[in-house]
This record gives C-alpha cells, sequence and structure tokens, in this order.
C-alpha cells in the first residue's frame, strides 16, 4: 500500500480553506472523502488534524492518506432505459384510449394484457403508456387489473394526478361495477358477500382463500342482470374492497364461479356449447371525482369473447346497461361460502332457501 502524502502550501494557496485547496490540487477526490478523512483523523495540517473549513498559511503541510486507499463513491444507479416502442405499439396503446382529460386517460384493457411486468412478462401496459407520452410527462398507473380481466383501466397524467386518484382508490371514494358470467344461478336476485381473504399457502402468493381469522376484509355487492336456465348467469359485480383476486375467489366461494376461471373454479368454470374458456370478467365502468372538481365517469366496451358468450346464451347487452347504475342498494340475501358442490353438472339446483 502506497505511504501517506504530505505536501506543502504555496504562497498561492495562502488563506484559502482547505477543501478549496483540494478542488484545485486533488479534483478527483471529492468532498465526501475530504469530510470523512477528517472525521476519523487522517487529515492533518501541521501534525494537528484538520476540518475542511480550516484556513491554510504558506507552508503548512497537508498530510492526506494514500490516494489508493481513498473509500470508493458510490455512484449514482443509472436508470434502465426504456425499450422504444415502435408505431404499430404506439398506435395499438393509443387505440385503447376511451376517454381522455386534462389528469387521466381511461384505457379499455384487453384480455391477456398484463396490467405490469414480472419476470417473464415483457409486454405489459406499463410498458405501452410511453405511447400516450406528452412533452416529456408520462402517464401512471394508479390501480390495476388481472391480466385476463378487460374493460377500464385510468392512468394519470401526472404526478399530482396519481397522488389525487390513488388516494380515490384507496379511500374506495373510486366507484367501479364489473361484468361477469358465472356457472350456474344463484338462488337470490342479489347480495353482499363478506368473506375475508388471504393468500392461500403453498401458491406463492398466486391465489386467495376464505380465511376467516387471519384474512383481511373483503366485501362484494353482485346482482343478477340475466339467466340462462340453471346453466349460467349474467352478474353485476361491484367491490367494496380491492383484495387481490376478490370478485373471482368470492364468486367461486359461493359455488358460482366466472366462466373461464379454472384457478378458482376448476373444471366446473368452463361450460360447453360453444362458449369461450376465457375469463368473462369485464371492469363495464368506471366512476371516479377528477382533480378539476369534476367526475370521470366511463363505460368500457365487451370484448369479443364476451359479447359473443352472451349472443350464445340468449342475453341482450342492453339488459345490463340499465342495471349499472351505481346507487347502493342494500342486498336482500347475505350468501355465506360455501363448500365445493359434490352434485354433477347438469343437475337442477335448489331454488328455495338460502344459498348452502
Amino acid at each position: 500500500m502506497a505511504d501517506a502524502q504530505t505536501f506543502t502550501v504555496s504562497e498561492d494557496d495562502d488563506g484559502i480553506r482547505l477543501d478549496r485547496w483540494f478542488k484545485r490540487h486533488k479534483p478527483d477526490v471529492s468532498f465526501t472523502i475530504v469530510a470523512k478523512w477528517a472525521r476519523t483523523g487522517q487529515l492533518r495540517l501541521n501534525g494537528k488534524r484538520a476540518t475542511p473549513g480550516d484556513r491554510i498559511e504558506t507552508g503548512q503541510e497537508i498530510r492526506i492518506p494514500p490516494v489508493d486507499a481513498q473509500p470508493e463513491v458510490p455512484r449514482r444507479r443509472e436508470q434502465p432505459k426504456r425499450e422504444q416502442l415502435t408505431s404499430d405499439e404506439i398506435e395499438f396503446v393509443r387505440s385503447l384510449v376511451i376517454f381522455e382529460s386534462d389528469d387521466a386517460f381511461v384505457l379499455n384493457k384487453p384480455p391477456g394484457l398484463a396490467t405490469q411486468g414480472g419476470t417473464k412478462t415483457r409486454d405489459h401496459l406499463d410498458r405501452l403508456l410511453d405511447g400516450l407520452a406528452e412533452e416529456g410527462a408520462r402517464a401512471k398507473l394508479v390501480h390495476r387489473l388481472d391480466k385476463d380481466t378487460s374493460g377500464a383501466i385510468l392512468v394519470a397524467r401526472s404526478a399530482r394526478g396519481a397522488a389525487f386518484f390513488s388516494r380515490a382508490f384507496s379511500g374506495r371514494t373510486a366507484r367501479k361495477i364489473y361484468w361477469a358470467l358465472i356457472v350456474g344461478v344463484p338462488s337470490a336476485e342479489d347480495g353482499l358477500i363478506d368473506a375475508p381473504l388471504a393468500k392461500q399457502p403453498g401458491t406463492g402468493g398466486e391465489k386467495m382463500h376464505i380465511d376467516e381469522e387471519n384474512g383481511l376484509p373483503a366485501k362484494t355487492r353482485w346482482r343478477v342482470i340475466d339467466r340462462a336456465g340453471n346453466r349460467a348467469a349474467w352478474v353485476e359485480l361491484r367491490p367494496l374492497t380491492g383484495r387481490t383476486h376478490q370478485l373471482r375467489a368470492h364468486m367461486a366461494a359461493i359455488g358460482h364461479p366466472i366462466l373461464g376461471d379454472g384457478k378458482y373454479g376448476g373444471q366446473e368454470a368452463f361450460l360447453t356449447g360453444g362458449l369461450s374458456r376465457k375469463l368473462h370478467l369485464h371492469a363495464r365502468r368506471l366512476k371516479i371525482d377528477s382533480p378539476d372538481g369534476g367526475v370521470i365517469d366511463v363505460t368500457a366496451e365487451l370484448p369479443e369473447h364476451f359479447r359473443q358468450s352472451l349472443e350464445t346464451l340468449g342475453f341482450e347487452v342492453a339488459a345490463g346497461n340499465g342495471a349499472a347504475t351505481l346507487v347502493p342498494q342494500k342486498p336482500r340475501s347475505s350468501p355465506k361460502p360455501k363448500p365445493k358442490r359434490e352434485t354433477r353438472r347438469g343437475e337442477r339446483r335448489s331454488r328455495s332457501g338460502k344459498n348452502r
């Protein structure tokens, strides 16, 4: 290791501060390093401990530790450069915009597009938001939808807007309505599911389950819009809380999994007869206050597979539009999660009494 270095103050440096001397003669030594040397007693002026603010005089000797012993100054981590979008990707994300204001965009997210990226997810909505950037301002996610859930998702156009909308979602002042097709028909016209949810052990946090002891509060209001015999029902869902996979876990727990939701409904979540195996869950309407004092109220059109399934089952979209009122109503029943059905698919469900 190299020895300590000693320098003699010249007449040109007479009267200046010690830290100024380093700027003149040792520009590669930062103020942070000089201050650390002073704190540890390694910086000496005529044999005595010195500080960066000491005034130096002609003829004095400055002693500093070996240059190669300087602590490495951590460099500011460079942010990874975002991959530039192609013209097709920019055109695609702009085609998703169904509402625009000075504070936000609302997009109609297609099923199969993840909201955010992950280890194995390169294509996601957050990446595509670069295509909505204007004058250096990039749109920011403030909530999310599951990859296979379609529908209305809001992104803020500024940091100020993001903070405002995030408070609205966390404070539950944002109102959301989802449409879903479910397997089977509930015995009541509407209801409130009040069942705490927790991450299911052994699934790596990828699946939720009902946990009365350790789960977080989770409430979902539901209402039947129309029914197809005893085979399937079209329901309006309104989450009163915002737990992961809440709607999917709740509907499966009361014995009516969302059509196409194999994760929570298993094989019973799929029906024959030409019905798509994709998830039939759609964020139909979003209503939220805006920073400018107004209200954003947007409805998202259905994806093709959902629309085709409605037609196959004999439902008309107009029937659902009247149901999406977002007006709180007292449910007539409060179904509790029930055990997995042992009956065979196709067996008619009892229409009397509460759900088991």
